[in-house]
């Protein structure tokens, strides 16, 4: 079931790729007419009820302390652990709105990259609030923050939340600033080879954080996840690899499977050992855990320098 799991995410990524979905900025697609028109600020905090389809804002409301406002999350809300404990509803292309209505939510999170313009549009002309976010890059991540803590009274929270995400960047960012790795490259699969391989290239969290750790992503001139081919890999050679691809407890870990690849043996990343798996969850939800990745990539990279 993982590798299914695993297959209809990386499905996901490339379904929004291929139908050209605008991301825009956080101003351009978080519904915030909706939180002002239902009075939101208005609600009895202690008895909110909150309905979460995306993963990432399930993180943040439980990052502010709001975790109990939870009555039905979707399926793919899989963090922290305790959000198992709520009941699960349709998410994705199968959102069931059925199911929503039936938790009687106070205000529903949403997103366009998993939902539609017309499920959103029918829960709003039902009386519903709907806050739909579709946070791409960390300054984005950030407004989603305060934008969620706002709607559910959580404002303090939120604005702790970003000041302590800034924090680490901001350290991450300076201790790279004269460290030997600068000028080095990297290359992020998404995809491993024999699905086809598939990198992240600029506007994705992944390219963010290796400019933050003062490298360069090997595939920086492509937009967002772009199908690539070994040859191009081999041509660019990069002194780091980061793989996303989950073992599932049969054959070779991800990365013994890059590091055996036929005619791999010659880049700089494989003679090195400089491959390192880190989860695609916490390097790909506009969430607070990126703060994490960008540590557990920090100290891969630079630890390989000692």
């Amino acid at each position: 079931m993982n590798i299914i799991r695993h297959l209809i995410v990386f499905l996901a990524i490339c379904l929004t790729i291929s139908t050209g979905i605008s991301t825009g900025t956080c101003a351009d697609n978080m519904n915030i007419d909706a939180i002002d028109a239902a009075g939101t600020n208005s609600l009895d905090i202690s008895s909110m009820r909150t309905v979460c389809l995306t993963a990432a804002t399930c993180e943040i409301l439980y990052a502010l302390d709001a975790g109990d406002t939870i009555v039905g999350r979707g399926k793919y809300c899989d963090y922290p652990e305790e959000v198992f404990t709520i009941p699960a509803v349709n998410s994705g292309e199968n959102t069931n709105i059925e199911q929503i209505i039936s938790l009687s939510p106070d205000v529903v999170f949403m997103s366009l990259m998993a939902q539609s313009a017309e499920q959103v549009a029918t829960l709003e002309d039902l009386g519903f609030t709907v806050i739909v976010t579709d946070a791409h890059t960390i300054e984005e991540t950030y407004a989603s923050i305060e934008l969620i803590g706002s709607a559910i009274g959580k404002e303090k929270q939120a604005a702790e939340v970003v000041q302590k995400m800034q924090k680490t960047f901001q350290d991450i960012s300076e201790q790279a600033e004269e460290n030997i790795a600068r000028g080095k490259t990297i290359y992020f699969e998404i995809s491993p080879l024999e699905w086809g391989l598939w990198a992240a290239g600029k506007d994705t969290f992944m390219d963010e954080l290796a400019e933050m750790m003062g490298v360069t992503n090997i595939f920086h001139e492509v937009s967002g996840w772009a199908k690539i081919s070994q040859e191009q890999v081999l041509a660019r050679n990069p002194d780091y690899i980061i793989t996303i691809t989950m073992y599932y407890g049969e054959g070779q870990h991800s990365e013994e499977e890059i590091a055996s690849r036929a005619g791999w043996s010659d880049i700089t990343a494989v003679q090195n050992r400089d491959i390192f798996y880190m989860s695609s969850d916490e390097l790909s939800r506009p969430g607070p855990r990126l703060a994490e990745a960008a540590k557990d990539l920090y100290a891969f990279i630079y630890a390989s320098q000692e």
